[in-house]
This record gives C-alpha cells, structure tokens and sequence, in this order.
C-alpha cells in the first residue's frame, strides 16, 4: 500500500491550501471561506516512479457530538478502533454528522493523520475533542501548525498538541518550501516503520525531481536564446516598391513572433513547475515601453562599459583559440587583438537591433528581410528576464494564489558571482550566440547561473 496522508482539522485553518502545497500543484482548489471542502478529495501525487496519496477532508462541525456518541459503550482502549467503524457505519451517523463521517473514513481505511491548527489563533479546549477522536483510530499521526496570519499563539498550541501527537511541526502553507515537505516526510518515515522504505524512495525521487526540473530549466533556456538569436524574416517580391511596401509589415511579424517566442519560453517554465493557473502581467515581464527599445536593456543586461569588457573576453578567447591552432605562436596578440575587436563591436554596435533591409537579386526582383538582432546586449536581456521568472517559479509556494510580481533581476551583478571559468565559458557562448552561432553545450554553461538562484 501506498503512503496516504488525510489533512483534517478545524474549518478554515489551511487544510486545502496544505493539500496544495504538498501536493506542489496549484489545481488543488483553495477557498478562505469555510466549508470549501464539502467531501474528501484525493490527489495521488507521482514523484519520478514513486507516489502517494492526499486526501483534502472537510472539517470538523460537531466533534463534541461525535466524542460523546463514541463514550457511550465506554469502551477499552484496544477497542477504539472498532468503535471508530461502528460510527461510520450507522445510519443515523451518517445522517448527523456527515463530515465527520467523510473525514475519518479514509483514515481508517489505512491514511496517516496530519492534524492542522491555525497558529495565529489562540488554542482552545474545543480542540480537545477533534484530537480525541483522531487519536481513538490509532493512526500514525502528526500536527501541522499553519500561522496563517501571525504566529503569535504557536508556542501555545506546540503545548497542547504535544499531548495528542508525537511529531508536531510549524509549517507555513503559502510559504512552506521543498525542504519544508521533505522534513515533514523524513519525520515520518520515523514514527511509521511500515512506510518508512517507502517515504525513504519518495524522498530520493522529490530530491531527483528537483534536479531535473532545474537541467530541463536550462534546456529551455537554451533553446529560447537560440531561436531568438537566429530568427529571421525575409520575402521575394518583383519590384522594390513591394519589397518596401512589404518591409514594415515583416517587421510587425518579426518582433510579434520574438514577443511571443519568449513568452512561449516563460509559459513552459510556469508550467514545468506546476503552477497551470498562476497568473501574471505581461506588462511586468516586459521591458518598460518596448522590449526591443536598447535603451532600457541595461536594467536586464549589461551597460555600455560592461558590454565592452565581456566582448573582449569573449574577444580575447577566440583570438587565444585561433593562436592555440598555431602551436601557440604571437598568442598574445593573437588574443589583444580579438579583444579589441570585439570590445569595438559591443561598444558601436550597442544600438543595433534587428537587420532590415531590401536588396536586390542577381537573377531580378527584391528580397525585403528582418533579422537576425545582432546586437551583444541582446541574450543577456532575454537571459536576465528568463533567470528572474525561473528564481520566483521554482521556489514559488503552490497554496500562494496572488499574481506572479515581476521586479528586476540584474544579471550582471549575477554573473559577477560566478567564478572565472563560468564566466568565460558565458561570455564565449553568448558572444556566439549574437552572432547565429551555434553553442552545443549551452544547457551546461547555463547551469551554475541557475544554481546561484537555488
């Protein structure tokens, strides 16, 4: 049997938005109003070959009822359990309490308990009851601590359910991270040995799925700079009074489809870490007034001085690479000389956007074409944006429901943390990258930029 944990407790204190967080999906529905969850939901969570199920549950309505119809008969503490079953077969029952009777189902067909309390508001004796209940179906089971608001009576509440429960964690479900769910599995695994090869395998695969998350982050990465980089419009007509007619209208199309070539790249990363209903503003993941204005580039990418002190690194490489096919004969100027050039192309070239223009054939008519944007600065910019989605998205909470805010990532402050080797293999590789060259081992070069957002 696969591990299965059923959320239950209070109405209202987070229970769904636990479910959402745990399960590391936004599809599971979260309301603040009570009720919500009117019969239990299950979600079965697959973690690279590895699963488990969550049950989102109602909450409790009449606990105090409940506890006082299990007393009737009195019975021992070895026959708890059967007094549980008997509840949930009687008729009667079913009719009065028909949360209760959603909720402790699951659980006694076999789900681990995760009990979860508000800890911004004060404990009460009225709990009593719920815990009770949970601890006569002799479960393994845990407390979640949710401070929805504040954390003001968590202390209070560590106190009480220290006397029901035998783990008991503080456990933020709109800011609760990876490792946060990984805790709560690993404690676990040590209070209920039958699952504990089980949750060990899940915890290994959730670790897994991280890494791989991050490596298909670079993959799409690399292909968004490389298409962006390359892409090109052109157009044969007969006359030159076509080609011009036709020039601003593929200009439209061109910047239209880089517009939405990037957006595209951003979707796939929103969706490779789940969040299919996260909602942001392209306003936000656009550059103040146009994305292709250069001027405005220097808040993503480089400035004009940065620019030229890359391209003469990069520069310098390709002079250094060309001195090593020579047995290394004049490499230092061989490599002073393709720094400057290319600290020249990044400086005077710095404003150049796409290519557009009309030429004419050798054998008649004119071709109008856009493109390719040559300029250095370019993938940084759509790198930056790109990096700055990633280090929100692939930490973002799933219970978290407010829209995605975008603020600026600088990647050159960035790329300074970088050591000397990353940032030459970068800086080499973008370079090549601005002038529709190919870079076959560009997922690789991109990785430790992402590993500093880790």
């Amino acid at each position: 049997m696969k591990p299965s944990f059923a959320v239950v407790g209070h109405p209202n204190k987070g229970k769904s938005s636990i479910v959402s967080t745990l399960a590391r999906d936004d599809r599971v529905a979260i309301s603040m109003q009570s009720g919500t969850t009117v019969v239990s939901e299950s979600f079965d969570i697959e973690v690279g070959n590895e699963s488990y199920q969550l049950i989102d549950t109602p909450g409790f309505q009449r606990p105090r009822k409940v506890l006082a119809w299990l007393n009737r008969t009195n019975p021992d503490a070895d026959k708890r359990g059967e007094r549980i079953q008997q509840f949930l077969e009687d008729s009667d029952c079913g009719q009065q309490f028909k949360d209760e009777i959603e909720l402790l189902r699951p659980i006694m067909a076999g789900a681990a308990i995760l009990y979860v309390v508000d800890g911004s508001r004060p404990y009460s004796a009225e709990y009593e009851a719920e815990m009770e209940i949970l601890r006569w179906t002799g479960q393994p089971s845990m407390a979640l601590i949710n401070p929805i608001a504040n954390s003001d009576y968590v202390d209070n509440w560590t106190k009480a359910l220290g006397q029901y429960f035998s783990v008991v964690r503080v456990f933020d479900a709109v800011k609760a991270e990876i490792e946060h769910h990984i805790d709560l599995l690993e404690a676990f695994s040590a209070i209920h040995q039958p699952w504990s090869s089980s949750l060990t395998r899940l915890i290994t695969a959730f670790k897994g799925e991280v890494t791989r998350q991050k490596y298909q982050s670079c993959f799409i990465a690399s292909k968004m700079l490389e298409e962006l980089t390359q892409y090109q419009l052109h157009q044969k007509v007969l006359s030159k009074t076509q080609a011009t007619s036709l020039q601003l209208m593929l200009e439209q199309q061109y910047y239209q489809w880089m517009r939405q070539r990037e957006l595209t790249a951003h979707d796939e990363l929103q969706l490779l870490y789940r969040h299919h209903h996260l909602e942001r503003d392209t306003t936000e993941l656009s550059l103040p007034d146009d994305l292709f204005d250069t001027e405005k580039w220097y808040g993503w990418g480089l400035d004009r001085k940065q620019l030229a002190s890359v391209a003469g690194i990069a520069g310098a490489a390709a002079g250094g690479a060309l001195d090593l096919a020579v047995a290394g004969h004049s490499f230092m100027l061989g490599a002073l000389g393709g720094g400057a050039l290319g600290s020249s192309a990044a400086w005077f070239g710095a404003d150049k956007l796409a290519q557009s223009k009309i030429k004419g054939l050798p054998l008649g008519g004119y071709e109008a074409r856009v493109g390719p944007i040559k300029n250095k600065n370019f993938p940084y910019v759509v790198l930056g944006r790109f990096l700055h989605s990633y280090k929100i998205l692939h930490r973002r909470n799933h219970a978290q429901r407010d829209r995605m805010s975008i603020d600026e990532l600088t990647v050159s402050d960035l790329i300074e943390q970088l050591s000397t080797s990353d940032k030459k293999a970068l800086y080499v590789a973008l370079d090549r990258l601005s002038r529709q060259k190919s870079v076959d081992d560009l997922p690789d070069i991109l990785m430790p930029m992402l590993t500093l957002l880790n």
